[in-house]
């Protein structure tokens, strides 16, 4: 498992435990380029969130989205290993 995979697998149990409605998004083509990891609804609540591993940073079009997201109202995330408590600490605030 790749050190992103693993802290998605921790997001996803943040969600779980949560009660959140979550999916992670397969890109082929046909979707829009640069859409978060995981797509999630917590209490009527639309969130993006983009997971890292290490120092690794967004891309800028992974940016932009994360931006369009925040602007539309939502919340948007990015987390690696040091910062994955602030999913649930944001869930806890909706």
């Amino acid at each position: 498992m790749t050190p992103e995979a693993k802290v998605k697998k921790k997001v996803y149990k943040i969600l779980r435990e949560k009660g959140a409605y979550y999916f992670s998004p397969i890109m082929t083509g046909y979707g829009k380029m640069g859409v978060p990891d995981i797509v999630a609804c917590y209490n009527g609540r639309f969130l993006g969130i983009e997971c890292k591993s290490g120092t690794n940073k967004p891309t800028p079009l992974q940016d932009k989205n994360l931006a369009e997201i925040h602007d539309s109202g939502g919340s948007a995330l990015v987390v690696n290993e040091e910062n994955i408590h602030s999913v649930g600490d944001l869930l806890d605030m909706l």
